[in-house]
């Protein structure tokens, strides 16, 4: 497991198969939540007998009857050279298709890769065949579908290990307490915790900061539930999330991030949409978490919002919004909330948070196309800089309707996050579910950690301090904590340093768990 801080339906088709049939690349945009998705699942250890069973998923909700996926996976060296590869076409006919293949840890001449770490890397396309592709070969067939719908394409990878590698020296870490839920597994009333002498003085709090209830899109039953909801037409709200992340995923927070364009209950613009219907029900929402922390201690309501839409923009969470930030107006010429935001308009709702003291967080970021400002994608933006303090580097499944933490489709959104890192932004990392299904919390075991000064109560002011410093790390294990120290001070943290800068990866896992490999990156 990793765990890692930082210091219209028919219309797709067409527009897929006339790209196609007039060979230029294809620049399709999508209704929100219709875009092109893959995930790659891939073991750090070889399973017995030495095979590494590695599992694609593909899902479209975009996708007709002859729609396809079009992939590539390559196994890389250290220096990034393929030592492996596979191509393949898998048919998205139900809209979600998954191929499974297996890797013995040989290379293309079948020889045994050397003891190391080595990348399995998965590129994927939504492809459609056209006069082009008849009679063509596979590899024409995948060549011609990257180089057609380019613009589409999913990147995703993860690390494995090959042979015996040396373990990692590690400092020696007494592990910081844990919030009530983790430590009585069941949910506790207690608030504050103190901290072991010698160790840094935090308790760790483990939740997920993105899902939806049917304030929005989510909140479907997990037996019927296959995707996003009908705006507003699911049987579970806030309160039933914020129950089953305490009461089953013994977790010590949950925010509902429901999506600002839906309140008026539609996907689009509902001409005919009441505004005081719509802050009405943002306002319930905060009532809703309000009054479920003051009834249960321990545990941190969140709700928020999901502000934007993914094809030509990008979705961020706004973790402590006060009012409703909506572009559209009804008929009447009446914006349908409390904040007139521009569509896709990111320096704008940047300089409306820092004027409003929202905190925000950059939601599956794409590392391409997404977060523009004149023309730049993931563009720096000093305001967003100050306000935009964490950033999605994986999500399980947002349309999961597993209910034993063991969903295998995963999406990492390393790339987008480094980038993000490079252009100047100071983003921590987060690890959430983005749940549409009944099921907060129960997809995965990757949780959100937060660290709160020991004795400080989990509230949302103290939280947000806590979000505000950047004390944040993600983690697919809920058992596991990392807290980077550089000269004693901790992870988050804006020091003036000349001379050595000591860094150190402080591990613990409540499971007995050990670290086998640590990796700085610069």
């Amino acid at each position: 497991m990793s765990v890692r801080a930082c210091l219209c339906r028919i219309a797709v088709c067409s527009a897929l198969a006339a790209a196609s049939a007039n060979a230029a690349p294809a620049q399709i945009h999508h209704p929100d939540h219709y875009e092109f998705d893959a995930s790659l699942s891939a073991p750090f250890h070889a399973a017995p007998g030495g095979t590494y069973p590695l599992t694609f998923q593909f899902d479209y909700p975009g996708a007709g009857s002859n729609t396809l996926a079009a992939w590539q996976v390559d196994v890389l060296d250290a220096r990034g050279h393929s030592v492996w590869r596979w191509i393949g076409e898998t048919a998205l006919s139900a809209q979600h298709s998954k191929y499974v293949l297996g890797w013995d840890g040989r290379n293309r001449d079948g020889q045994h890769l050397s003891p190391g770490y080595y990348t399995v890397r998965l590129k994927a396309v939504p492809t459609v065949h056209g006069k082009a592709d008849v009679g063509a070969g596979l590899f024409d067939r995948v060549h011609r579908a990257f180089a057609m719908f380019g613009s589409e394409a999913v990147t995703q990878s993860y690390d494995v290990m090959v042979g015996d590698v040396p373990a990692p020296r590690m400092s020696a870490f007494k592990a910081l307490p844990q919030g009530s839920q983790g430590q009585s597994g069941t949910g506790g009333a207690r608030t504050q915790a103190v901290g072991a002498t010698g160790s840094l003085p935090y308790t760790i709090y483990y939740g997920n900061l993105h899902s939806q209830t049917n304030h929005s899109d989510g909140g479907g039953a997990v037996a019927t539930c296959t995707s996003e909801q009908a705006p507003q037409s699911a049987a579970f709200g806030p309160t039933d999330a914020y129950t089953m992340m305490q009461s089953q995923a013994h977790s010590d927070f949950l925010m509902t991030s429901e999506h600002n364009h839906m309140f008026d209950g539609s996907t689009g613009t509902n001409a005919s949409a009441n505004p005081a219907t719509a802050k009405a029900l943002f306002q319930s929402g905060l009532t809703a978490a309000a009054n479920y922390n003051a009834a249960h201690p321990g545990f941190l309501a969140i709700y928020g919002n999901e502000w934007g839409v993914i094809s030509n923009g990008g979705h961020m969470n706004i973790l402590n919004p006060t009012g409703l930030s909506e572009w559209e107006y009804n008929s009447s010429g009446q914006l349908i909330g409390d904040f007139f935001t521009p569509k896709s308009d990111y320096a704008a709702m940047y300089a409306l948070m820092k004027q409003q003291g929202w905190v925000g967080q950059f939601n599956h970021p794409a590392s391409s196309g997404q977060f523009q400002i004149g023309g730049t994608a993931l563009a720096y933006d000093a305001n967003g800089d100050q306000v935009m303090a964490l950033a999605e580097i994986l999500n399980s499944s947002a349309f999961s309707h597993n209910t034993t933490e063991t969903e295998t489709s995963r999406n990492s959104y390393q790339p987008a996050f480094d980038i993000l890192l490079e252009r100047g932004f100071h983003v921590a990392p987060t690890s959430d579910q983005d749940n549409h299904c009944a099921n907060w919390g129960l997809s995965y075991r990757n949780r959100t950690g937060v660290l709160l000064p020991n004795g400080t109560t989990l509230n949302m002011a103290n939280f947000l301090d806590a979000v505000r410093a950047r004390r944040v790390f993600a983690a697919e294990d809920k058992n596991g904590q990392i807290v980077l120290t550089g000269n004693g001070a901790v992870m988050g943290q804006t020091i003036s340093n000349s001379g050595a800068l000591t860094m150190v990866a402080n591990y613990a896992s409540a499971t007995g768990q050990t670290a086998a490999r640590v990796q700085f990156f610069e």
